[in-house]
């Protein structure tokens, strides 16, 4: 491809609009455009690096056995009422109707389609196990899309779904799309880690993410360096740090304490000269189905919602409406506590084991209690509720542990039955008799492998794209074009890297040099031939973007030099 008949909008400042790393340089290398809020056109190299990603998740979902579909974007609701997703989406799913006034949506996923297809013609164990996948455009109604392609509301996704007889062909199907997963993100040139997650609206047993650390994210993921334990902030356990103060050895009786106007865990400590940790923080949550609960937690712990869920078994939450606190405690938030309350369960966390004589809010506006022991002044139920914090160590050996910003580039979970039950998808087993279909899910954001791979490999001067993704490979770059000499020898290196399959970009603009080289650094292209003053002494510099790296290489010898760095890079 000729530079000069190459579509690419440089920019030479960021966009003040672009507050993430990715979103600055792939707008700044001409890459995307805004359409609109969280809608973005690809541009040319954007859809070539967007087509290598795609290409790579095709040979590795085809070597495990997948089969690619395209499913409708536009889904009549039945599909999804059938499911129960239709209100369990709630606003982020984009509604419409159509002439006739039929409920429609654009699909967010495709769990509801690919059980639809599968219900009508798997009929029988024989025609099992199946893993179909598609690579299709989805869309999410997201209420504040921000940081370029990481939070949008049209994108690209590979969606892959398991059918099984048993839980032993789900675990096989599992464990193919977490090796594939692997071979996709290590083939696209990223450095990640896989964690354990929490399966939220898709429904499931168990999920992993594949996350890439990058403070553009707005995940948090703990992780251990010494064990190479990792998990969702939401999921992951931990010891806790321990509490500042020990608590009173004494079999003390609980004792009322005026805290005029004293509200938060800050508060009440400060007022009662004494640590975070010595108070037991109250919250009280109801489940959707109107179940309210009393959560205790340590004072400067915070409730993960994901275990209160688990704790539960519930799905969605809220906080108590303050009337409702009102008449289950007699008292407003900031003086909440579990002596004496018998309407609704209490559930403690693991942190407060073994605790005594703690300080806890008296169901008296102004009041707190001092020396509330479980078991003695309160019973409850133990269960693991609290969010990792900074300074707790590994549960297992006690090193230290990383909580650190991530954005997801793939998720697979486990779905069971949840589908094969709500849209009766069963088929006949061995024996004869209808037996549900057990099933899972996979699903990898095509623009979030481009994004995190700007996000991990760039500099003050643009992106350094991975060899495997980036739009091209190679960038030649004379210094002087106009030169006969230098073109000849340009055209023939051109020439020599197509004729061995090598992506090559030709910089045939008649420009100075610092214009050519300051743009092939910033749409991140891996290697740049430079044609210039040693060319007369037969030697080209070849230059490793990553890392500014320089080397003179006859000219003779410059295209093996790239292309076997190349293929490397395509084999590792």
């Amino acid at each position: 491809m000729l530079w000069s008949r190459l579509f690419i909008p440089t920019l030479r400042e960021n966009p003040a609009e672009a507050e993430v790393i990715s979103h600055q340089m792939l707008l700044r290398a001409g890459y995307i455009r805004a359409l609109g809020a969280g809608i973005y056109n690809y541009l040319p190299l954007a859809q070539r690096s967007l087509n290598k990603i795609q290409a790579i998740i095709r040979e590795e979902m085809d070597a495990i056995g997948g089969q690619e579909f395209y499913l409708p974007a536009l889904n009549p609701a039945e599909v999804w009422q059938e499911s129960g997703r239709w209100d369990v989406m709630g606003d982020n799913m984009f509604r419409l109707k159509d002439r006739y006034g039929r409920a429609l949506c654009l699909g967010m996923t495709h769990e509801e389609v690919m059980t639809f297809i599968a219900r009508g013609e798997v009929r029988s164990y024989k025609q099992l196990p199946q893993i179909w996948y598609q690579i299709q455009t989805k869309f999410r109604d997201e209420p504040r899309p921000k940081s370029g392609l990481l939070r949008v509301r049209q994108f690209i996704m590979k969606d892959s779904y398991s059918f099984d007889l048993a839980p032993e062909g789900l675990d096989v199907a599992y464990e193919k799309h977490r090796v594939a997963y692997c071979r996709i993100f290590d083939r696209c040139g990223l450095e990640y880690v896989t964690v354990e997650a929490h399966s939220g609206a898709m429904g499931g047993s168990q999920s992993q993410e594949f996350m890439v650390k990058t403070t553009a994210g707005e995940d948090y993921v703990v992780i251990s360096k010494d064990t190479g334990y990792a998990a969702n902030l939401e999921k992951a356990t931990s010891r806790p740090v321990p509490p500042a103060e020990p608590d009173p050895d004494a079999d003390l009786a609980p004792e009322e304490v005026h805290t005029p106007n004293q509200k938060t865990i800050d508060e009440v400590a400060a007022f009662l000269k004494i640590a975070p940790t010595s108070l037991m923080k109250s919250v009280v949550v109801v489940t959707e189905d109107e179940r309210p609960f009393l959560c205790l937690l340590r004072g400067d712990h915070q409730l993960s919602e994901t275990k209160f869920q688990t704790a539960a078994h519930c799905g969605e939450f809220r906080p108590a409406h303050p009337e409702e606190i009102r008449t289950w405690f007699g008292a407003d938030p900031g003086s909440l506590g579990p002596v004496g309350i018998t309407a609704l369960p209490i559930l403690i966390d693991e942190a407060l084991r073994g605790r005594k004589n703690m300080v806890t809010g008296a169901n008296k506006d102004d009041y707190h209690l001092r020396n509330v022991t479980l078991g003695e002044d309160f019973q409850a139920t133990f269960h693991d509720l609290r969010q990792v914090a900074e300074g707790d160590t590994d549960i297992d050996t006690g090193g230290p542990l990383e909580i650190a910003k991530t954005v997801e580039i793939g998720h697979i979970f486990k779905l069971g039955y949840k589908y094969s039950h709500s849209m009766g998808l069963n088929v006949l087993n061995h024996d004869g008799v209808e037996t549900p279909v057990i099933m899972g899910s996979y699903g990898i954001g095509v623009e979030r492998v481009l994004c995190a791979a700007v996000e991990l490999y760039s500099d003050a001067n643009g992106i350094s794209m991975p060899v495997t993704i980036a739009p091209f490979e190679v960038v030649i770059t004379p210094v002087k074009i106009s030169d006969p000499v230098v073109r000849e020898a340009a055209d023939k290196i051109y020439a020599d890297f197509k004729s061995r399959g090598i992506d090559v970009l030709f910089d045939d603009r008649d420009m100075s040099p610092g214009v050519k080289f300051k743009d092939a650094d910033l749409i991140g292209i891996p290697y740049r031939v430079t044609l210039g003053k040693k060319l007369g002494e037969g030697i080209v510099e070849v230059v490793e973007r990553r890392g500014n790296v320089k080397h003179e290489v006859p000219v003779a010898e410059a295209v093996a030099w790239v292309a076997d760095r190349v293929a490397a890079a395509k084999s590792k």
